[in-house]
């Protein structure tokens, strides 16, 4: 039961992270400062996805 609890928290944290970076991860919001290239990198899934990004 505890590797599932695990794996479950593990998703769970993956999850955000992946909707910071894509949808969320811009300008001065940013972790990185004026670095653009995670925005550039993800761009397109965040128009995909609905993210408003300009």
């Amino acid at each position: 039961m505890s590797a599932r609890r695990a794996a479950l928290g593990l998703t769970a944290l993956l999850s955000l992270l992946l909707l910071y970076f894509i949808g969320v991860d811009q300008g001065a919001t940013s972790l990185f400062g004026s670095d653009t290239h995670i925005h550039e990198f993800v761009h397109d899934a965040r128009h995909f996805l609905g993210f408003p990004c300009h």
